[in-house]
This record gives C-alpha cells, structure tokens and sequence, in this order.
C-alpha cells in the first residue's frame, strides 16, 4: 500500500442540515455531557472518520427550535428575518444507523454557545447539525497509534480507540483537569493510556502533552500521530514530530480545536 492511501481526506460532501431531537442526556464527567440525538432526519447520516466534525446550531435565546440555514445556488442564507444561529463544531462521538442515534459530548465551561446550551439540554430539545462535509481516512495497519490532546479530543481519541481493530497499538495521552475527568474506552486494541492533570491550571495553559510526547520512547515501525487541543500549546508539538522526530508529514495530523481568547476557532479540519 502506498503512504498516500494509508492517510487521506476525502470530500468535500454535500451540505445538509438536519432538525434532531434530543433523546437522552447523560453526564459522563462532572465536565462532559454526553446528548444522545435522533429523529427521522438523522436517516442517510454518514460519518467515517473519528475526527469527522459536524456544525451544531444552537436555537435563540427563548426559542426552542434552531434556524436552519438554506441551501441555494448561491450559497447559504438564512429565512427572512431570522437571525444567523449561533454554531460550533463538535464530533461525532457515535453514531448508530440501526437506532437512529448520534451522540454528541459537550465539554461544559463557561458561557459559549454549546456549553450552555449542554448544560441545560433534556429529552424534547431540538438542535440542528450540518455535515461533516469531509472526512479523514486513516488505515487500520499502522504499526502504532500516537493519539493525544485535551478534554476537547476526547470525543475523537475515544471513538478512534474503540474503531481500532483488535491487535493495534495505541499509545494515549490525555490533558484533563483532574482524576475526576478521566473516561473509560472501549476498545479492542493494546493502549497505553496516560493522563495528565492539569491540577488547578486553566486549560490552555500548560505544556503537559508537549512534555508526554517529548519523554516518549517512539517503537519502532510506521505510526499515525494525533494531536488536538488549544492551538497555541500544539504548535512545538507539531514542530517536534516533523523536524525533531522526522515523522512523516502525510501520516502527521495537529488540529487546534479551540485558542484562548478566541471564541469560534478551528483549524486543520475540511
């Protein structure tokens, strides 16, 4: 197989957006709600890649179903005289085409768009989602697996561990903010799971998961490097894969999922 193929994205998709219904919420952490979403418009949902995004619109402030956007030749537009909604972009944690469910796990802090509209979700809710319009294909023969980032990576590394067939290694490092904020995986693979503690820093602030990656012994063999989180702390982590590490470019992949002091920022993702 050739390095192009073991790493690839593909699309761009289609635009849709669809009108879900909230069906369960659940508090996985005390900083991380799972919303289990379902209706007859998730029908024909697809979503391939564990880092897929989709565009969540958040209803108003006193509304209880969203704005959707319409699709026309020109673009997007919204209805005549409703306001832009408020959106973010979030994974899809799992999807099941045979229920008719997609979870979606929220990070809950402070007063963005999503966090607060998580905090207060219960069954009968509505949200709207578009895409993903792309998707990263990343093959399963690897020799090992380097997955990291912060709360906000999670939803992926999660969904990616539990992908992974059985016999792949992983190697996993995870920035929460206590022991309280630890998940458990489902997964069929060998992984090597670390979790770094912020203890009291504000997310954003620390170089834990640049420390990790330093202090790694690398096996041998060809690997997949993920890492995700706020922008600016992944940067020397990008840097240290590429140049210090001479990782394979086409089989490196740095997404800055959140930055400090920015309220809508995503980078790296189609």
């Amino acid at each position: 197989m050739t390095q192009p193929e073991r790493a690839y994205r593909r699309g761009p998709f289609p635009v849709k957006f669809r009108l879900l219904e909230v069906r369960r919420v659940n508090r996985i952490t005390p900083h991380m709600i799972r919303v289990t979403l379902g209706g007859d418009e998730l029908e024909g949902f697809q979503s391939e890649g564990a880092d897929d995004h989709v565009k969540l619109l958040f209803p108003a402030e006193g509304e209880r179903i969203p704005v959707l956007p319409i699709v026309g030749p020109h673009g997007l537009s919204v209805p005549e005289g409703k306001r832009k909604p408020d959106s973010r972009d979030y994974t899809p944690r799992r999807y099941n085409a045979a229920t008719g469910e997609l979870d979606i796990d929220f990070v809950v802090h402070g007063t963005g768009p999503g966090s607060s509209w998580a905090a207060r979700a219960k069954p009968g809710d509505y949200l709207g989602l578009g895409g993903p319009r792309s998707t990263w294909f990343i093959a399963n023969d690897f020799d090992w697996y380097l997955l990291a980032g912060d709360q906000t990576a999670l939803p992926a590394i999660g969904r990616r561990l539990k992908e992974l067939p059985e016999g792949a290694r992983a190697i996993v490092f995870v920035e929460v903010a206590d022991a309280a904020e630890e998940q458990r995986f489902d997964t069929r693979a060998n992984v090597q799971l670390t979790w770094l503690h912020r203890n009291g820093a504000e997310p954003g602030t620390t170089d834990l998961l640049e420390k990790a990656i330093r202090g790694l012994e690398f096996p041998p063999g060809d690997y997949f490097a993920w890492v995700a989180g706020e922008a600016t702390t992944l940067r020397p982590i990008r840097d240290h894969l590429l140049n210090e590490r001479g990782a394979n470019k086409s089989w490196v992949r740095v997404t800055g999922y959140w930055k400090r002091g920015a309220a809508d920022h995503h980078d790296s993702k189609g």
